[in-house]
């Protein structure tokens, strides 16, 4: 498995998540993301319908191709409308195209094919079975061996598997090849518990986890989503019990979410979204920023942290 850098761009909002971003201005947070040293992007089909590929891989594409980590996913096929079975809604200014989900062999090299043409490049380093929810079996006995030849052919370096639910991931890090877990969403400040039994077995059989979503798509970082959706009173509630527990120690909470899941010995990356050079600059030095221990008995104190989870 390829050395993961601690912190990496998630790109999802530089395709328009939740609302809509110019070419200019992901092209700027790109920039600033490599102006702070972050070497590893990470971006799928879903994202913008393609245009968070097209965009990245321009931004990246003068930059020294062994210099930085590049990921995207299998799963989803871009097609023309009506062609497909969902259009994102969560995304703003998408082109008018749908997405097909397909998991079988012949749809895993064809999704990377198009991937590569989007993103300009001509090759990837890992690339993720992208939310097989409905489709575990097919994505265990076509996708991921699709992709391990690959691998084995040195087309791609790891095969990965991105989900936001930790049982799923679990029977995949049992049951298939895989050399990472992209996990998002269930392994943050306000949702933990449930991923211990998965990242224990991903430590047991040295697949590498990758936090993503580490502030529940808005929550952690001051907005008032979860999961991409309005968060509910108590969720809103716990997030504000977090800010403040945070704020005695004097880190921000941010802060603290980004550097709360490398605590874990099985994580070894975080990805964290931005869709402005601003956010970038800030999420780089928040991530940086020192977090005392006493911020982490604090949290455990008040409930807020099972003694159980491990800390940075």
């Amino acid at each position: 498995m390829l050395e993961l850098p601690r912190l990496g761009l998630g790109c999802a909002p530089l395709g328009g998540l939740f609302s809509e971003v110019g070419d200019e201005q992901a092209r700027d947070a790109v920039d600033a993301a490599w102006d702070a040293g972050i070497r590893f992007f990470d971006v799928a089909p879903q994202y913008g319908v393609g245009r968070a590929e097209r965009r990245v891989g321009a931004a990246l594409g003068s930059r020294p191709r062994a210099e930085y980590i590049l990921s995207t996913k299998v799963g989803r096929l871009v097609v023309d409308p009506g062609a497909g079975d969902e259009r994102p809604t969560h995304f703003a200014g998408a082109p008018p195209a749908e997405l097909a989900f397909d998991y079988s062999r012949d749809g895993v090299l064809r999704s990377l094919e198009d991937s590569l043409g989007r993103l300009g490049h001509d090759r990837v380093d890992i690339v993720h079975v992208h939310d097989p929810d409905d489709h575990l079996e097919q994505a265990i006995a076509e996708a991921v061996p699709a992709l391990c030849e690959l691998r084995e052919q040195g087309v791609i370096r790891a095969v990965g598997a991105g989900m936001n639910h930790a049982a799923p991931l679990a029977r995949i890090v049992a049951e298939a090849d895989v050399d990472c877990i992209l996990l998002a969403g269930r392994y943050t400040l306000l949702d933990h518990a449930g991923a211990l039994d998965l990242l224990g077995a991903c430590g047991g059989r040295g697949v590498a986890v990758i936090a993503a979503g580490v502030f529940n798509s808005g929550l952690l970082a001051g907005g008032s989503t979860f999961d991409y959706a309005p968060a509910g009173e108590e969720l809103l509630a716990r997030a504000r019990t977090l800010k403040e527990a945070c704020e005695v120690h004097g880190v921000p909470l941010p802060a603290a979410a980004m550097r709360f899941p490398l605590g874990h010995p099985a994580v070894a990356s975080v990805l964290v979204g931005a869709r402005s050079r601003e956010e970038v600059r800030d999420n780089a030095a928040g991530f940086e920023r020192p977090i005392p221990a006493a911020l982490w008995r604090g949290l455990r104190a008040a409930g807020l942290l099972d003694a159980r989870i491990p800390v940075p």
